[in-house]
């Protein structure tokens, strides 16, 4: 199980790291699995910003390394997987997109009109805007 270089995805900012690659899994140190999420291994389990996850049945993680498919499903966050490329994406959690939902308030976004003029959603805060999506797929 040698260490490779392998890029981990979260809020939309790449971090790369090294990994331990068998087969379609990968585990990261706690020391990369710190520096790409921000999660530490501690004696109560995997925590940050004062949320202890608790860790079943991995007595040896510092040595064998965490589990990135094991630790989204902890997390209830959904993680695409790429093993060929060397990436992964951990999704925002369910409770987090159930949030965003009922608060009924889109994100923020801008994109340039036919003239070029560049227009964010926030701009029309306050007011009823119709927003239309289409996809050639």
């Amino acid at each position: 199980m040698g260490e490779e270089r392998f890029t981990v995805i979260d809020d939309a900012r790449p971090i790369e790291v090294t990994a331990a690659v068998t087969g379609d899994r990968v585990r990261l140190t706690a020391a990369a699995l710190e520096r790409a999420l921000g999660w530490e291994l501690t004696a109560e389990g995997l925590c940050r910003d004062g949320l202890c996850v608790p860790r079943r049945g991995e007595t040896a993680a510092e040595e064998s390394g965490i589990d990135l498919a094991e630790l989204a499903e902890a997390l209830d966050r959904p993680l695409a997987l790429d093993v060929t490329e060397r990436a992964a994406y951990l999704g925002v959690s369910a409770a987090d997109r159930a949030g965003a939902l009922a608060s009924l308030t889109a994100p923020d976004f801008s994109l340039p009109d036919l003239e070029g003029r560049v227009h964010s959603l926030s701009e029309q805060r306050g007011q009823k805007v119709l927003l239309v999506a289409y996809a050639s797929w």
